[in-house]
Parts: C-alpha cells; structure tokens; sequence
C-alpha cells in the first residue's frame, strides 16, 4: 500500500500540490461566504465547489497573483448573481405567461374564489404561495427557485396567507362568490 500512495503522490505536479494547500486554506472561506450569500449550507457548498473547481481550471494563470484567495471569492460571486439572474428570468418568464396559454381547470366556485385572492397578491407572494403550497415543494426549493433567502420565502408564505384569510373571510368576496353562483 505505501508503494502505490508514494506512486500516485509521484504523480502529481508542484502546481497540483499549490491547489491543494489552497484548496485547504480557502474552502472554509468560501463557504462562510457562500452561506452568508444564501442562508443556506446546501447551496453555500454548492457555490464553494463550483468556485473551487473553476479556479482550478485557471489556475495555471491565478497561481501566480499576489491573492488567488481574491479570485476564487470574486468567482463565487459572479457565480452566485449568475444564478440570481437566472432565477429572476425564469421567474419573469413564468409571471409574464399569459392565463389563456395555460390549461384552466374546472375549479369549482370555491376554487374561483380562492384564485381570484390570489391573483390580487402581490407578486412574490403569490409566487411563493403556488410554488409551496399549489406544486407542494419544500421552502428550500422554493427558495432556490425564486433566488430568495429561505428566511424570505417564510415570511412571504405567512404573510401571503394571512392577507387571504383576511381578504376571504371580507364582504366583497361574499359579493364575489354571489356573483359566481
């Protein structure tokens, strides 16, 4: 067994090593930065790696800066907006569908009225609202998808569903469902 671990160590390079020692050294910091970034270990780690491994593929060329620490953090950053924007463009493209492309269930009255309360939340809210409770994902996901702090995603939930209980249980949603009827 020794023979074999000194032929593999033998095998990697002096930058190969170099990595490694920063490997070790900024891993912890990154992913402190990542977590402070997101609220979340998962996606902290996530964004930790992913940073880790593109350094890597520079590394080459970053070895060689004065702060290579600097790098990896700038790349976790980017990375991170990165998949901001990319969830702020899903969650656009998926409020900016219009409700005739979609299919309409047969909901019932009840159903009409609890969609017309929900139509009026704002946007977030609502958004929050379909994903957790309508597609039933966990808050992590939810909050993954919509770029949110999980924190965020929460207070959205309570507060979107507090506002329907006030709004269903108000004299205009009986003249609503009078309507309907």
């Amino acid at each position: 067994m020794r023979q074999r671990t000194q032929a593999v160590e033998g095998e990697v390079t002096g930058a190969d090593l170099q990595f490694r020692e920063f490997f070790a050294a900024e891993y912890g910091r990154l992913r402190g930065l990542g977590y402070l970034l997101t609220s979340d270990w998962g996606q902290a780690e996530e964004l930790a790696q992913d940073a880790l491994v593109r350094t890597y593929r520079a590394w080459p060329r970053v070895r060689g800066h004065d702060r290579p620490g600097a790098y990896a953090r700038k790349v976790l950053v980017n990375r991170h907006r990165s998949l901001l924007r990319r969830a702020k463009v899903e969650a656009r493209h998926l409020a900016g569908r219009r409700v005739e492309e979609a299919v309409q269930p047969e909901l019932g009255t009840d159903g009409l009225v609890l969609w017309s309360a929900v139509r009026r939340l704002p946007a977030r809210q609502r958004a929050v609202l379909v994903l957790r409770y309508h597609q039933d994902l966990p808050e992590a996901e939810v909050a993954r998808l919509l770029g949110l702090p999980l924190g965020t995603v929460k207070s959205l939930a309570h507060r979107g569903l507090a506002r329907l209980r006030a709004e269903l249980g108000s004299p205009a949603m009986e003249e609503i469902r009078g309507n309907l009827e």
